[in-house]
């Protein structure tokens, strides 16, 4: 590596890496055969150019950026400062060390300040997250961190429940089994009861998967 490499910055590295169409297109044959078919055969003729699709929709996320679904509130909200709760989003996300499906539900809570934003916001910071390669814990931890940054509430709540198909469909087969995970933060992490109200309004996933 030169000195103009290592002084190039990782954004433009990465962008110039990426493979072409082309490229991605003959890796999915390369998998195809590997796999023991061929990719040739007239059912399979079309799957490279399929698949390549289906990853510009699968992780697309990669494209978007969260924080700029937060930036339009509402200040004109009469004093409210109860807890916003929008509960069930179901999301569908890929797990980053088999790329098989992660399916579940996401309820997002926070405390407002001053300003509320719309509630399919809170959707679509969920989707920037969920449509990249993921682990479950750093997309909870994502989630949450993003709200806090950008509305500064007194606290958000993250609750994620999900079943991983690369335990349901390979490995250890066990299906029907759930991961909870959970990022506290403000008020929500100081005050047991305001926790504990948050967990009753969403149906206490904890105890549920328990």
């Amino acid at each position: 590596m030169n000195v103009h490499d290592a002084a190039m910055p990782l954004e433009i590295e990465t962008a110039l890496a990426r493979p072409t169409r082309e490229e991605a297109e003959a890796a999915v044959r390369t998998l195809l055969r590997w796999a023991g078919d061929d990719p040739a055969r007239e059912g399979l003729r079309d799957t490279p150019a399929r698949v390549t699709r289906a990853y510009g929709e699968w992780f697309r996320g990669y494209g978007e950026d969260p924080q700029a679904d937060l930036q339009r509130v509402f200040e004109e909200v009469e004093g409210y400062d109860e807890m916003v709760i929008l509960r069930d989003i179901r999301f569908e996300s890929y797990c980053e060390h088999h790329l098989a499906p992660i399916i579940g539900r996401a309820h997002v809570g926070y405390m407002p300040s001053n300003r509320v934003v719309g509630i399919s916001k809170l959707a679509r910071v969920v989707d920037s997250f969920a449509k990249r390669l993921q682990v479950q814990e750093k997309m909870t931890a994502q989630i949450a961190k993003t709200i806090q940054d950008v509305l500064q509430p007194r606290g958000v709540a993250v609750v994620l429940e999900a079943e991983h198909q690369c335990m349901s469909t390979r490995g250890v087969h066990k299906h029907g089994v759930s991961m909870v995970t959970s990022t506290m933060l403000g008020v929500f992490r100081d005050d047991p009861a305001t926790r504990r109200e948050f967990l009753a309004m969403i149906g206490n996933p904890v105890n549920r998967a328990a």
